[in-house]
């Protein structure tokens, strides 16, 4: 995805009349409130094809090869499957995989992800994973297509901490993308500001956390789910 696209996938989510609550608001509702006010479920912008890494990006997944990434200190033990493209393959019970390319500094991280296609469960035992990046919450992954569990934990979410300002969330074994951008407004400012943008719609719009990481690894959950994931790659802000 060059430059233009991505500033154009964020005017596009900026238009839409959401009404999430603010972060000062969600101080109000404990942690997985099932009283909380649902997102509002939204129209996705990404129409599941893959997306290109543009110019000066580095490729942390291209379908070739599970060589940069682990599970604990072994060899990964997740697979690469044979659809096309290939996909990495969550193995249920093999534990978290994680990439050993640190991301330097600001920039953007794109993924694409899907669900089972065929619906076991409900609430967090459907479709269940996470994204990790070292310092950040973790951004909920979860088939959250009519499907109901607490706000601050479905797809999209900064989970347990803040849910997404919309659902933008695609029928169940489609493809799904993710776009993170994370910037530090200061470059002697423990301050990070997080965007999220899922199937290109703004659902997390330069949320403030604290990280004072220069680099940071990508993991992804086993959460007992055999999700797919593919096209993952990271373009630095400089």
């Amino acid at each position: 995805m060059a430059r233009k696209p991505v500033i154009t996938l964020f005017i596009l989510a900026a238009s839409l009349p959401l009404t999430a609550q603010s972060p000062e608001d969600a101080k109000t509702w404990p942690r997985h409130s099932m009283e909380r006010p649902r997102p509002p479920v939204v129209e996705p912008k990404y129409d599941g094809k893959p997306v290109p890494a543009p110019a000066g990006a580095t490729t942390l997944f291209d379908g070739t090869s599970l060589d940069a990434w682990k599970s604990g200190n072994d060899a990964a033990k997740w697979k690469i499957n044979d659809e096309a493209p290939p996909a990495i393959l969550v193995i249920p019970g093999t534990g978290t995989l994680r990439c050993n390319i640190p991301l330097k500094g600001d920039g953007h991280l794109h993924l694409e992800w899907a669900t089972p296609a065929e619906v076991k469960g409900n609430s967090q035992g459907r479709g269940n994973s996470g994204v990790f990046l070292d310092g950040f919450p973790e951004v909920q992954v979860l088939d959250s297509w009519k499907n109901d569990t607490y706000p601050d934990g479905q797809a999209a979410a900064l989970y347990g901490q803040r849910p997404p300002d919309a659902n933008a969330s695609r029928p169940p074994g489609e493809w799904q993308a993710y776009d993170i951008v994370f910037s530090r407004p200061d470059p002697a400012s423990d301050k990070i500001l997080l965007s999220v943008t899922h199937n290109g719609i703004l659902v997390h719009d330069k949320v403030e956390l604290t990280c004072k990481r220069a680099e940071r690894f990508l993991s992804f959950q086993d959460h007992g789910n055999p999700m797919r994931f593919r096209n993952i790659w990271f373009k630095p802000a400089h």
